[in-house]
């Protein structure tokens, strides 16, 4: 979302500069390669752990030498660390909000924290209409809440799906069923294993492509509900959403969610979809696009079952899904969107 949002803004003349904190001894970084290859400016500062106070210097100094209207934040660190140092130099701030997790209390607090950073900000962006509210409900006034979802920017063509197929391992042949994420509680992969041992039969192989610190409890799930040998752990792939053409269904097991990329990715690919209805899904797709179920198990499964068995059904939601995509999840009204709430706050600094 951040890549898309300073290339479309690059792209309209305004003058945009990212600044990313990676891990000290990164080398490599796939992002930062796409926004050079995107022709927007990027600072790389190389941190240790916890080098928060550097962090914050090297934001101070970045700003004096660049001077911007507008500084842009995502995230909780960065709302909590470096906004705050913006606006005590004087510029005018803006946040977007892309979920909360809950979990626990450290990342609740962390949440807490952010909530409060958004409270101070000139404009405090969700990506959904639930997270608007909770910003709401929590404090921040409304008057600096703006709800813009997420857009496609059309990305890099899907890979020919023998091909994307290949790449993760499979053969030409057996029903795919995809998931791709981060492998963390919220996402909910462990609802997905759960229902792939409810479904009926042995059919299809559940490709999982994505890393996080839940991974081995996972593959114990996996092992414990007699489904190991029906999943290909694939792990991180760069442009992961390429690769969706490999799947005959994709699957989206959330437990919370703003508005996910994910899920555009899905769409763009034209793969049928099953997501559970959360946060800012049902703002993206309804039951004419994808099969939408709470986030349980079982009813995982029952949607599941469906999109496998009435094939006809399934090509008739993603076909929907991939017109609606183009129809009202363009980039250039949302390009619009930001802008109006960036113009609103030039020569305001806010605290």
């Amino acid at each position: 979302m951040v890549i898309s949002l300073s290339a479309g803004q690059h792209r309209r003349g305004h003058d945009v500069r990212i600044l990313v904190f990676l891990d000290e001894g990164t080398t490599d970084n796939p992002v930062v390669q796409e926004f050079a290859e995107r022709g927007v400016s990027v600072d790389v500062v190389p941190l240790r752990a916890r080098s928060y106070c550097r962090e914050r210097a090297e934001t101070r100094k970045l700003l004096a030498g660049f001077c911007p209207d507008i500084v842009h934040t995502h995230g909780a660190r960065t709302d909590v660390l470096d906004a705050g140092v913006a606006r005590g130099a004087g510029f005018a701030t803006v946040t977007t909000l892309h979920g909360f997790t809950g979990g626990d209390w450290k990342n609740r607090l962390y949440e807490t924290l952010q909530v409060r950073a958004a409270a101070r900000a000139g404009a405090a962006v969700a990506v959904s209409h639930p997270i608007a509210e909770v910003l709401a409900h929590r404090g921040v006034s409304r008057e600096r809440i703006h709800v813009i979802l997420n857009a496609w920017d059309g990305g890099s063509p899907p890979v020919p799906r023998a091909d994307a197929r290949r790449k993760l391992g499979l053969d030409g042949t057996g029903t795919c069923i995809g998931w791709v994420g981060r492998l963390s509680r919220e996402k909910g992969p462990d609802l997905l294993l759960e229902a792939l041992s409810l479904l009926p039969g042995r059919e299809g192989t559940l490709v999982i492509v994505g890393e996080g610190r839940e991974g081995d409890a996972l593959r114990t799930q996996a092992s414990q509900l007699g489904v190991s040998d029906r999943i290909r752990w694939c792990g991180a792939r760069d442009a992961a959403g390429r690769l969706m053409s490999a799947f005959d269904l994709f699957v989206l097991s959330s437990r919370t969610e703003g508005t996910p990329m994910v899920l555009f990715e899905a769409m763009a690919a034209e793969v049928p979809i099953v997501a559970t209805q959360v946060g800012g899904v049902p703002d993206v797709v309804s039951a004419t696009e994808a099969v939408l179920v709470p986030p349980h198990a079982a009813r995982l499964a029952e949607g599941m079952g469906e999109a496998l068995t009435d094939l006809a059904g399934a090509r008739r939601r993603a076909d929907a899904a991939r017109e609606r995509l183009d129809r009202e999840f363009s980039v250039e009204p949302w390009l619009d969107r930001y802008d109006e709430v960036y113009l609103g706050l030039v020569g305001q600094a806010t605290e």
